[in-house]
């Protein structure tokens, strides 16, 4: 009987142990609350990328939903997005077809200009790739975006674009033949011949309205506090539900964000949410770090720019009933926006964000790249250096790429072309040189528009970039 007694003593006291252990139903409904925020901030990231465009728009510069906001001027440091081209011209309308169809009417390809255009919804989601290489193959056109449910008539001479949203953005990217004056007052003038105007208003358009904000302090980038929730609930009450989002009903409603009710979250939930928001943007942060994989070669430090199932996911909407890559999305909504339903017809890009010893790039050190002669692409390439903790342009640095597009870049004997990175250019090399800042780390992106075949097949490769020595005002550093 004394081991029996034993036992039973010792399961009792452990027994009392585990509900002495147990968490206080208050404790276990804030982590319960934490844990479903932080799920919130990776599947409303790609929204609140939008919204937080939206409202800089709305907030810092004159322009309106159904305007034109444009930079111009090749983009620099004063333009805060994630991960932007500044070897094009952005023009950028946000719609909103609460009271029906909207027509983005967008010129044809021709002797005065070009562009790549995509239209997404307020996820992100593409509706389409328009201009040079999308579906209208330069021809332009005039793209109905419907909004959700619509049934009336589709009038014929649209590309007709059913929308899960209301609202929604187009990026016009006007071509630049080269970053000089001439150039770039033509590739503006080709952007504003695009027009935007309500389907009812098609038989006599107004006139559309352009705001230049290349002055502007514009900034997107993500904050991971408790702000994210006000952007995420501004979606909810705006938008209606999308089927597939539905099971995020009642996560939402247990942090307070709940549609036809006000947000308005206790001092206590607040922090909460804060700690929620930063949880989130440490694990995008520490999946991002852990790279993408490798696109030119296995061993390659260049890497795709988006992992491959959410690049899939939004070539087909969503297409496959068995996946829904939340995770990879909010990943690639952490660094970048826009969606593109055709990545590779008329634009790739790749990342790199170590060296080719396989160490972070550091913004006080020195490196080069060297690019290859004959470089696959109809357009142009490019390669821009981004803020490692932001993702966007280098704040107070002098230019953010160097481009194809730059007529004195200078050449090595074989058509390749050095491009040095880093706090000071070489002696002898300041139109090759591409800057960043010694106090903090950074990140590179490398373009290439209208690619062609031999890029795919690797025939060309684009090699990892060398951490180097270099002289300066007569001192090798």
């Amino acid at each position: 009987m004394k081991p029996l007694i034993a036992g039973g003593l010792a399961l009792m006291m452990a027994t009392v142990l585990a509900y002495a252990q147990t968490p206080s139903s208050d404790d276990l409904n804030r982590r319960l609350i934490e844990r479903r925020a932080v799920e919130a901030v990776i599947w409303g990231i790609p929204a609140v990328n939008t919204d937080l465009m939206r409202q800089e728009m709305l907030t810092r510069t004159p322009g309106k939903v159904g305007q034109v906001i444009y930079w111009g001027r090749p983009l620099d440091w004063h333009n805060q997005t994630l991960t932007p081209n500044p070897d094009a011209l952005y023009f950028m309308t946000f719609f909103d077809t609460r009271n029906g169809p909207i027509v983005l009417d967008l010129p044809p390809n021709d002797t005065n200009g070009s562009f790549n255009g995509n239209i997404v919804t307020v996820w992100q989601m593409p509706l389409e790739d328009a201009g040079l290489l999308g579906v209208d193959k330069g021809a332009g056109g005039k793209f109905l975006i419907l909004p959700p449910g619509y049934n009336g008539p589709k009038p014929d001479g649209y590309i007709a674009l059913q929308s899960d949203t209301f609202g929604g953005y187009m990026l016009l990217r006007s071509n630049l033949k080269s970053h000089g004056d001439a150039d770039v007052q033509a590739a503006i003038a080709y952007g504003k011949r695009m027009k935007v105007y309500s389907l009812a208003q098609a038989a006599s358009p107004p006139a559309t309205v352009f705001s230049d904000v290349k002055d502007t302090d514009f900034d997107s980038t993500i904050r991971y506090d408790a702000a994210f929730f006000e952007h995420l609930n501004r979606i909810i009450q705006d938008e209606p539900w999308i089927d597939r989002d539905r099971v995020m009903i009642d996560s939402l409603k247990s942090i307070g964000i709940e549609k036809g009710r006000p947000f308005a979250p206790s001092e206590a939930m607040k922090t909460v949410l804060a700690s929620a928001a930063k949880e989130a943007g440490a694990w995008l942060a520490a999946k991002y770090d852990a790279g993408l994989p490798p696109f030119f070669s296995e061993t390659s430090r260049w890497t795709f720019p988006a992992p491959p199932d959410v690049v899939k996911a939004y070539s087909d909407g969503f297409a496959d009933p068995n996946a829904y890559p939340t995770d990879s999305r909010a990943l690639a909504y952490s660094y970048a926006y826009i969606g593109i339903k055709r990545l590779g017809a008329g634009q790739f890009y790749a990342i790199s964000i170590r060296d080719k010893a396989g160490d972070a790039f550091d913004g006080s050190k020195t490196y080069r790249l060297n690019v290859p002669a004959n470089v696959p692409v109809a357009q142009y390439w490019s390669v821009t250096a981004y803020d490692r903790a932001t993702h966007a342009l280098i704040k107070n640095v002098a230019r953010a790429s160097r481009s194809s597009q730059i007529p004195d870049l200078k050449k090595n004997p074989d058509g390749s072309v050095d491009i040095y990175i880093g706090p000071a250019a070489p002696t002898g090399q300041e139109t090759n040189w591409l800057p960043t800042d010694p106090a903090r780390k950074f990140e590179l992106m490398a373009r290439f528009y209208a690619p062609k075949k031999e890029f795919f097949d690797k025939v060309w490769k684009l090699p990892d970039v060398e951490r180097i020595a270099i002289t300066t005002g007569g001192s090798t550093k």
